[in-house]
């Protein structure tokens, strides 16, 4: 599709020549799947076609309550129950069973309503002309599960709460460079430096719980850390907090004052962490011991084979989650100042273009596909695979050990006694960590096989889910630390629109001993043209051009192999035949958790 005529038909969905209905019709015709068809329109000044009470729901229930006890698993046990310390999904998934944001992406990319009495749009007075404000209206009535009002108060709090550098929050990227007023009560003005693009993310989704002012006001910056809510929530959600064990169990009952009406369903949920993925599928596929499970990476194969034990289905989700490998581009194994992999050194062998490209010959993305994921786990050469009009088409992936070998000897790495590469004294040996799953194993395995035919060993480091992911500053075995040189795992963007996620790639997003490893760049990668695009796709307002910037910005991962692309990863989770569940690839797994229910 040609850039002009896109802009003529969104011309004409503005004046009303054109619905939308017919709008994304023709967009899916080239490739443009229905949410980002909404997003375009968006962000061309073109309202939400649905706002909180306008968004269908097929929830059958009629009163609170009644539905007995939800039993979910989660093969990765959360650790915390702070959204703004979440650093893996089971911890921003644990928090959203208590906490809410001002609004929830939906599985078609749409905006819901959650703590906001409306969605902004242009029309309602909520988004700016000049695209550099938006306004906020809270729900009123909304109680803290203390019974404390929650009001403007909070909102304002959280992003003091998430903007401090002190406080060392995941979340700052979303919070740092706004600005947040109180108009009155129930009213917040959220006000950015230049134009926004894309004005959904501060408050919004899974990056957007709220927590309460009351509670940990006394614990900002350096102290917050310390504040007992953050292992006992006190939130606005359909579930209140009853108890949790850290690496084990979360457990939560119904809220009868919640502020949807006839919400919760179920009585109670446990939220039950540990084991591995394969249980987690059988005792919901097979056994039907619990009702839904998180996160299925099992090859595809075995999925099929429980499936036939009939007690439950497996959900795909369309998200944009890519199983990546990053190569480490500080030395993880020396340390300066108390730190290692810091910033005061270089890897020793990862920082030679010529290494990173023939590691990335070396990855059978295509096997990798083939025999363990299957319909689960594409083959992929992209960083951002989805919404589908941010997919670059100018990347490729080459599985080729002839010329690797052929790149290594250009580059002086010469084979040693022991069949082993190096130059002098650094050899080409590196530590692959990931975390404890068959699928990713294997994974490791058949890379470890392809560097050994190329002179490169390989020794594979396999840790527990719930270190790996963790966000404890002092365990030294977690993903952001990166101490090892080559790491491996699944992330994507929480929203329909790659913007934010591409932090991952920012030089002012660098994980560090200073930001006590919150930041969202644990590669301690870093490149001036891709810093400059982002922040410049930021301020944007031509949905097009942005596109392009961000596109642009996919391409010089892949070319500066920032990342390795192995497979592009789809939503794929375990649920019983009888549970009625929303799930969304743009944002927690509970985003729509109060309107679960069990069929009859």
């Amino acid at each position: 599709m040609k850039e002009q005529d896109l802009r003529h038909m969104i011309a004409g969905v503005k004046s009303g020549q054109m619905d939308r209905r017919a709008f994304v019709r023709r967009l899916a015709a080239f490739g443009i799947a229905a949410p980002m068809a909404t997003q375009l329109l968006v962000h061309s000044g073109v309202a939400m076609a649905q706002t909180s009470t306008q968004i269908a729901s097929t929830y059958k229930a009629t009163k609170r309550g009644g539905g007995g006890a939800l039993r979910v698993l989660w093969w990765q046990a959360a650790t915390l129950l702070n959204p703004h310390f979440a650093t893996g999904t089971k911890d921003q998934d644990g928090s959203r069973i208590f906490y809410e944001p001002l609004a929830a992406w939906d599985g078609d990319g749409n905006l819901k309503a959650i703590l906001a009495a409306e969605i902004p749009s242009r029309e309602n007075g909520g988004i700016a002309a000049d695209g550099k404000s938006v306004t906020w209206k809270l729900k009123p009535g909304v109680k803290w599960h203390d019974g404390k009002p929650f009001t403007a108060d909070d909102v304002v709090f959280n992003w003091q709460y998430a903007s401090d550098p002190a406080t060392a929050a995941v979340t700052t990227g979303s919070y740092k460079d706004v600005k947040v007023e109180k108009i009155d009560d129930l009213t917040v003005k959220i006000l950015f430096k230049s134009p926004q693009p894309f004005w959904a993310d501060a408050f919004v989704g899974a990056s957007g719980m709220i927590i309460p002012k009351h509670l940990f006001a006394d614990f900002t910056g350096a102290k917050s850390r310390e504040a007992p809510a953050n292992l006992k929530p006190v939130g606005t959600g359909p579930y209140k907090f009853k108890d949790f064990r850290p690496g084990d169990t979360v457990l939560g009952e119904i809220n009868m004052d919640y502020h949807v009406p006839n919400r919760p369903f179920f009585d109670s949920i446990e939220m039950k962490g540990g084991g591995d993925a394969v249980s987690a599928a059988r005792a919901v596929l097979q056994t039907g011991e619990y009702d839904f499970a998180w996160n299925l990476q099992v090859e595809d194969e075995v999925l099929t084979r429980l499936e036939k034990g009939g007690k439950g289905r497996v959900k795909i989700t369309e998200g944009a989650g890519c199983e990546h490998i990053q190569l480490n581009n500080t030395d993880p194994w020396t340390e300066v100042d108390g730190e290692r992999s810091s910033m005061k050194t270089k890897h020793p062998s990862l920082t030679d273009p010529a290494v990173r490209d023939a590691l990335a010959l070396l990855i059978d993305r295509k096997s990798i596909q083939d025999y363990i994921y299957g319909r689960t786990g594409i083959a992929t050469s992209n960083w951002v695979n989805n919404p589908p009009r941010f997919r670059s088409k100018n990347t490729s992936y080459e599985f080729n050990i002839d010329k690797a070998n052929a790149l290594l000897d250009k580059a002086g790495w010469a084979r040693g006694a022991d069949g082993i590469r190096g130059k002098g004294a650094v050899k080409l040996k590196y530590v692959y960590q990931t975390s404890i799953n068959q699928p990713r194993q294997k994974t490791q395995a058949i890379v470890k096989q392809a560097c050994a035919k190329a002179g490169i060993e390989i020794e594979i480091k396999s840790v527990v889910a719930s270190v790996f992911f963790s966000s404890d500053i002092a365990n030294p075995d977690t993903y952001p630390k990166f101490y090892a040189d080559l790491q491996m795992y699944n992330t994507g963007p929480g929203q329909p629109d790659p913007g934010v996620w591409l932090q991952l790639g920012l030089t002012s997003q660098i994980a560090t001993k200073a930001n006590k490893w919150q930041g969202r760049n644990p590669m301690r990668w870093s490149n001036a043209e891709f810093d400059q695009l982002l922040v410049a796709s930021d301020s944007e307002l031509d949905p097009v051009k942005r596109v392009a910037m961000l596109i642009r910005c996919n391409d010089i991962m892949i070319e500066k192999r920032a990342v390795i692309p192995v497979v592009y990863r789809p939503g794929v989770t375990g649920i019983s035949t009888r549970l009625q569940a929303n799930t969304s690839g743009w944002d927690s797994n509970f985003y729509d958790l109060a309107d679960w229910y069990m069929a009859s």
